[in-house]
Parts: structure tokens; sequence; C-alpha cells
């Protein structure tokens, strides 16, 4: 039988169990894996970049309400 495989979670840090069992993997816990869903809804996270020309022509979510 091969040793388990400990990863740290993104979260919090804590070792967190890599396998099948752990149902919250890569995170420790469902509440470290809520806290990061969380961050990613509010857009605490983003990824950098340029906003490109396409983007900036495109409407936005506002476009259909200002339209009806």
């Amino acid at each position: 039988m091969s040793k388990p495989r400990y990863v740290r979670c993104p979260q919090c840090g804590k070792d967190a169990l890599w396998s099948p069992e752990n149902a919250w993997r890569p995170f420790c816990s469902e509440r470290c894996k809520q806290i990061d869903l969380g961050a990613w809804a509010s857009e605490s996270y983003c990824i950098p970049g340029q906003v490109t020309d396409e983007e900036l022509g495109a409407p936005g979510p506002d476009f259909l309400e200002q339209n009806r």
C-alpha cells in the first residue's frame, strides 16, 4: 500500500489529504473550500491582463436593461 499524499491547503495552509476520501481536495475542509469560492464570487481574485479591443466593444451586463 502506498503512503498517503498530503498537499498544503491553498486557503489556510494546513495539510490536506490528496485522495478520493477527501471530498474537498485540494482544501482541508468544506469551510476552506467555501471561503475560496466566496472570494472568486466576490471577484477578490483576478487574473491580470490587458483588456482587448473586442472586450471594450462588447455590451455589458446592463445592455439589455437599457435597451428594453
